[in-house]
């Protein structure tokens, strides 16, 4: 489904982009994605400061696309149209999506370091298109 079809039925805001908004979600990402490396931290940390980086990059490219949504999970189905990831790349982030609903509403944080090394990889190949 497009953009413009997400708009139409109301799945997503149609909002011109705002630079320094673009510019403070790349900010907190980068920020973010730089602390999730840091291996002292205990994994449930690391994996939210991760997933929130993952979630501030697929906000700005939805932004920077004339859009916005109030929904995680769409924000990283939109990837597919604002960004270069395929569609491999993007099912990371929604796995991420679905451990982290886990993990904040029923309790079950289970440490998968292989999947914090795919995020952390993917987010930082993320390109705006």
């Amino acid at each position: 489904m497009t953009l413009e079809n997400l708009v139409r039925i109301n799945q997503l805001n149609s909002e011109p982009s705002d630079k320094n908004e673009f510019e403070g979600l790349v900010k907190a990402a980068v920020d973010r994605l730089k602390d999730s490396q840091y291996e002292a931290l205990s994994f449930a940390s690391r994996f939210d400061l991760a997933y929130s980086a993952a979630h501030s990059l697929a906000l700005a490219a939805l932004r920077a696309s004339g859009h916005r949504s109030d929904k995680r999970y769409l924000v990283f189905q939109c990837l597919v149209h604002t960004t270069n990831l395929n569609k491999t790349q993007i099912r990371i982030f929604s796995r991420c999506h679905d451990k982290r609903n886990l993990a904040e509403y029923e309790g079950h944080y289970e440490a998968d370091e292989q999947l914090l090394a795919e995020l952390i990889t993917n987010k930082s190949i993320v390109r705006m298109r």
